[in-house]
């Protein structure tokens, strides 16, 4: 396998550029999801995750980084890079010696046969993910997006993926990616890099023992928050967000007598001169509607540890050696060729390069991100570390953490909002005021900041305490929900109930759809109205015709919380494990009589759609008081016939959502629907015949488009 997309202008410009892109790609890699805290991310089996990787789709430049999960459009990653290069290197492959040897994977090229080799990819939980059912169906977003392998209960983290890759340079790397579900550390993943001098160099295995000189170990980091605000998002922000044109990038801990409290590099959504709102572009806020923030999210990685040297484990304090913006869109970020030696030579020197006298963001200061510099793709993070000398069965370990922060979805709208429609006096984060609404804003969503360097502080003391944080009880192991004819009925296993300081549950719901937020509506257990514990609820305050969401979480009574590395108070399992993405609703009892059966609403009036069944299904129509086993069939008034449905779970209730069998929305008219029974039901009280086989009744109802 070999990628090597076309230009970014082709990318970014060209309507046949996916397709072309499709073309070049036949992908054998496999990827994984880390999905069990509020960031998600997806990784690859090749060791790195490459441009559009995942899908290998051009819609999916912003793909991954996923913050708050919890919500639509939160993807901030755009594309990374893993390059290992060295100097005075002899190729077995070529039979020749190269002055300088680059390997790589990413932020464009993969060669997964004959340079970076997949050898081993799997997914190792503390805990399974828990079986969570609506009406009997799967109904958790784990059940596709947190596929764990194997289960090892003394694993200290939550989840470790595992991966092992050769490289046709001679170099194994062993990496272990860390994750954790505590509400504290649930917005970082550490990563845990072994590079060793095994002399593998093909797929076959086959080995050349040599001593590596000025080994450099090379990661880029093409940021973009955020997908919600740019053109693969709701399209308001100006263009190029998507692949990081808006991206700033800063640097701090280069020099580590300056006092900075680590290494690390973080990036934000910055200036545009395309704005077209009020103000400026600082957190892409969406002035075409409700002002929200768009863009809040800070992302970046920590250095933790990096050996001084192969005989030298100590953690060496000017690692890393390069730290370095980018060109995303530069004659190195793609065709990438592991025996071109002008190209390699000069990757090598990018990868060498030092520190910038200025970091990206410090360059651009003020301005647009987006005027700076001769490049239509924005800058990309870099960091080397080395040179080291690696001598056969030398390795070097490094180890780094990568987040996102920044204010919280609620802060997004409130903030968002009163920037859009508020009059002064705005209070900012540290209690005074301004009359200026657009430094109101930026003051709020620069607090991320203040949040990245917190999650990153968490991510080092975590590591330091060989992953010593108080753990959350673990979530119920099993989770039902069942749609009922007068309430909705949920039920959660006891499993959590011995985990030591266990307190309770909390039950959260949320309408229309799963990714929105949810309200509690139960609790019980310490400190709540409900003090005993109990293992199911009835949630009778539904409405019939809307869609209902829920998870369920375990909480403690805060006497495991008592690490440094920990906020204090109670810990709770997390949203993630339980939250169902299939729809609840209340379901009728049958019918009693055909002449009973009604359309709802009749006449479905497109101009009303949201106040009949809302947002979650704006084009949905109910058959009521049907049988509870019944053939419907649905026509236009000239007889043709357009859908049919198979109405068998007992209820008296079915949806349509104005869809034929082609998958086309109905158009306005007056419409059929034949209903026949299909199984004789008698009355489970009386044992009375009401339903016989075969008894049929029809009703029109018009739909105005």
């Amino acid at each position: 396998l070999m990628i090597r997309p076309p230009p970014r202008s082709t990318l970014s410009s060209s309507s046949a550029a996916s397709d072309v892109y499709k073309r070049q790609v036949s992908i054998g890699d496999e990827t994984k999801w880390i999905a069990i805290g509020s960031l998600h991310n997806w990784y690859s089996s090749a060791g790195c995750e490459i441009e559009v990787g995942r899908r290998h789709l051009i819609p999916d430049q912003q793909d991954g980084l996923r913050w708050p999960a919890q919500f639509k459009y939160q993807d901030s990653q755009a594309a990374k890079a893993l390059w290992i290069g060295a100097r005075n290197y002899y190729d077995p492959i070529k039979d020749q010696t190269f002055n300088y040897k680059v390997v790589h994977v990413g932020p464009r090229h993969f060669d997964e046969d004959n340079e970076f080799m997949p050898v081993e990819f799997k997914l190792i939980g503390r805990f399974d993910s828990p079986n969570v059912y609506v009406d009997g169906l799967p109904a958790c977003n784990t059940d596709f997006m947190d596929i764990v392998d194997e289960v090892d209960p003394t694993l200290k983290a939550d989840r470790m993926l595992y991966n092992v890759v050769n490289t046709s340079i001679g170099i194994t790397i062993t990496r272990k990616i860390y994750a954790f579900s505590q509400q504290h550390h649930d917005n970082y993943f550490v990563y845990e890099y072994v590079f060793k001098n095994t002399g593998i160099f093909n797929k076959d295995g086959n080995k050349k023992e040599q001593t590596l000189e000025d080994v450099v170990f090379f990661f880029q980091y093409r940021y973009a928050p955020s997908r919600e605000g740019g053109p693969y998002g709701y399209y308001f922000c100006p263009q190029n967000t998507s692949w990081g044109r808006n991206t700033m990038n800063d640097v701090i801990g280069e020099d580590p007598a300056a006092g900075d409290p680590f290494r690390a590099m973080f990036s934000w959504h910055g200036k545009h001169s395309g704005w077209q709102g009020p103000g400026d572009a600082i957190g892409a806020p969406d002035f075409t509607t409700d002002g929200r923030i768009t863009a809040q999210q800070f992302v970046g990685m920590v250095t933790i540890h990096a050996d001084k040297a192969a005989n030298d484990k100590n953690d060496d304090v000017y690692q890393p050696s390069t730290t370095y913006y980018y060109d995303s869109d530069g004659p190195t970020s793609s065709g990438n060729d592991q025996f071109n030696e002008a190209k390699m030579a000069a990757e090598y020197e990018i990868m060498t390069r030092g520190h910038a006298e200025l970091s990206h963001a410090e360059a651009v200061g003020d301005g647009n991100a987006n005027e700076f510099g001769d490049t239509p793709g924005g800058y990309s993070q870099a960091q080397g570390f080395g040179p080291y000398t690696l001598a056969p069965g030398d390795s070097i370990h490094i180890v780094v953490a990568e987040a996102v922060a920044g204010i919280n979805r609620s802060l997004c709208y409130s903030i968002g909002d009163k920037w859009l429609n508020g009059s002064s006096p705005f209070e900012l984060p540290d209690g005074s005021t301004t009359s200026n609404a657009n430094e109101y804003k930026n003051a709020w969503v620069f607090t991320g900041k203040d949040s990245i360097l917190q999650t990153f502080q968490r991510a080092v003391d975590n590591y330091h305490s060989d992953f010593n944080i108080p753990q959350a009880p673990p979530p119920p192991d099993q989770f039902d929900v069942i749609s009922g004819g007068d309430r909705i009925i949920l039920s959660w296993s006891k499993t959590a109930e011995s985990w030591p300081g266990f307190a309770g549950y909390r039950l959260f719901r949320a309408i229309h759809t799963p990714d929105t937020t949810f309200n509690e509506i139960f609790a019980c257990g310490l400190g709540t109205s409900h003090p005993n514990i109990v293992n199911s609820f009835d949630d009778t305050s539904a409405v019939r015709g809307f869609d209902y969401y829920y998870y369920v979480v375990t909480f403690d009574d805060g006497s495991n919380n008592n690490s440094p590395v920990n906020p204090t108070g109670s810990l709770q399992s997390n949203l993630f494990l339980t939250r169902t993405n299939e729809p609840a609703y209340l379901k009728r009892q049958p019918g009693e009589r055909l002449a009973d059966i009604r359309v709802v609403p009749n006449p479905f009036n497109i101009n009303a759609r949201d106040l009949q069944y809302g947002v979650s299904a704006p084009d949905r129509i109910m058959f009521l008081e049907i049988p509870p086993q019944c053939h419907i069939k649905i026509f236009t008034e000239r007889g043709d016939l357009i859908y049919e449905i198979e109405h068998n779970d007992g209820s008296g209730d079915e949806a349509w959502n104005s869809i034929t069998t082609s998958r086309q929305v109905v158009v306005s008219g007056v419409y059929i629907a034949y209903f026949e029974v299909t199984e004789d039901y008698h009355d489970p009280a009386t044992g009375r015949l009401i339903y016989r086989k075969g008894d049929n009744t029809f009703r029109k109802f018009a739909i105005v488009r």
